[in-house]
């Protein structure tokens, strides 16, 4: 597997590593610090029983000139080229020295006491013991030295070996981390190659869960809805594109139908006016369409929120009948308005939402029935109702009713329509004032209810021209 210095493996078996040199160089300076420690008390004991010695000798010698010709008695004492011994009385003569190193007598602090230890620091490195002892000539100072330098080369090799220990340790850290990271990683890899096999005509595909560490469930399982959110929205939009289609298909073929037989020969003016007239009315169905696209377009932008306000209920139920009035008239049916209190809520879209509901009960609606618009507010919720008597529609289709370009019945198109985008819109309104719209329907009656919370937010209002704002007042949909 090629790695590259952002891969994880990477970075696992480099962090693995720095621990592990970190926690080999503690037990390395641990272990050295203990030795070095050990070896100078060794030291230190080794010249606190020279020091005794002599004191033992001079107690049982009779005089320092006795002591001096019988060197035997402690020369043996030392045993190697880095002891030192003097004897000094209280002039600073030197009665008895033994220094193969040719050190001078060391300068000493004042005072009596029993075994004082010191470090020399010039010349070469040494360790010193002495103790003031009282003789029959005077007082002597018994002092014991032990040279530095094999200890500290000793030590120093040592050193050496650490480091070399702990470098190889952490290479060694480094190519287990690696190895043990390639292994634990593998399931990864494994879910990454699954994932891209999956494209555009395979997103019916799923992650399997065969063999997946317990820790990947949860990438996996967000993975998986992600693919069928993914699924069902690029198959809403494969749908989308093609209801789009064939809806405009339909006014584009009529206009060039018309348009074609028209110029099959010489017309009268009034054919002429028939066909601009009749072809006004396509293009006015177009207009309607990508208004409604548009808007549906702009409202799914995150950005995008409701600017809401006050709005009394009563008061726009009356407006809406009033400007549907000439329509409800020519099917005999009536408008009623029940709807009281207040919302807070974009004017202008819930107009919309509101004139979406009523052209399609007067559309739909038997003739010479009512059209009820009506208020309550339920938990917490304002709920409004378009309703109207009329043809049950059918079950399967209610969960289908706002899906954009979904008729029940794609031959009942009629003059005026929404194009299929009418109740879309609706419910896109609601979403953005974070509610919702349901529907039911029997053989009494067919009930559109939009339900909003109580106090929808204020916020940034919905981008659009003014052109869009007179459409959303005077179009349905």
């Amino acid at each position: 597997m090629k790695l590259w210095p952002g891969a994880l493996s990477l970075r696992l078996a480099l962090l693995f590593a720095l621990s592990s040199g970190l926690l080999l160089g503690g037990i390395g300076l641990y272990l050295y610090q203990s030795l070095e420690k050990e070896i100078a008390w060794r030291d230190d004991q080794a010249l606190a029983g020279h020091v005794d010695r002599m004191r033992a000798l001079i107690d049982d010698t009779e005089s320092l000139e006795a002591l001096r010709s019988r060197p035997q008695l402690y020369g043996n004492m030392l045993g190697n080229r880095d002891s030192m011994l003097w004897i000094v009385d209280d002039r600073g003569q030197v009665h008895i020295e033994i220094n193969p190193a040719g050190l001078p007598v060391p300068a000493l602090p004042r005072g009596d006491a029993d075994v004082r230890w010191q470090t020399k620091r010039t010349g070469m490195p040494a360790r010193l013991a002495w103790m003031r002892v009282p003789g029959r000539e005077g007082s002597l100072t018994l002092i014991a030295g032990k040279l530095l330098g094999e200890r500290n080369q000793m030590l120093s090799v040592y050193r050496m070996k650490l480091w070399l220990a702990l470098g190889a340790g952490a290479l060694l850290a480094f190519g287990l981390g690696l190895s043990i990271s390639l292994t634990g990683m593998r399931p990864v890899r494994e879910l990454a190659e699954r994932a891209a096999a999956i494209d555009s005509q395979h997103l019916h595909l799923r992650l399997d869960e065969a063999s997946e560490a317990t820790e990947l469930r949860a990438l996996r399982a967000a993975f998986n809805q992600m693919l069928s959110r993914l699924e069902a929205g690029f198959g809403q939009l494969s749908r989308f594109s093609e209801d789009l289609a064939h809806e405009m298909r339909t006014p584009l073929g009529n206009l060039m139908g018309q348009t074609q037989q028209a110029l099959a020969r010489a017309r009268t003016v009034d054919q002429y006016q028939s066909l601009l007239a009749s072809n006004q009315e396509e293009y006015e169905r177009l207009a309607r369409m990508i208004d409604s696209m548009l808007f549906l377009a702009r409202s799914e932008q995150p950005t995008v929120v409701a600017r809401c306000s006050g709005i009394d209920l009563h008061d726009l139920g009356e407006q809406l009948c009033d400007y549907f009035e000439g329509l409800a008239e020519e099917r005999g049916m009536r408008l009623m308005n029940r709807a009281q209190g207040m919302i807070s809520a974009d004017p202008e879209l819930l107009r919309r939402a509101l004139a979406n509901l009523l052209a399609n009960a007067l559309r739909y609606g038997t003739e010479k029935t009512p059209v009820l618009i009506d208020s309550a507010l339920r938990n917490g919720q304002v709920e409004i109702s378009v309703s109207n008597q009329g043809h049950a529609i059918a079950p399967e289709h209610l969960p289908h009713l706002f899906e954009r370009f979904y008729r029940c019945d794609a031959s009942r198109n009629q003059r005026g329509d929404s194009g299929g985008l009418g109740l879309a819109i609706v419910r896109t309104i609601a979403q953005l004032h974070g509610g919702s719209v349901s529907v039911h329907s029997d053989s009494h009656e067919t009930r559109f209810t939009l339900i909003f919370p109580a106090c929808a937010p204020s916020s940034s209002a919905i981008p659009r021209k003014r052109d869009d704002d007179e459409a959303a007042t005077g179009a349905l949909g």
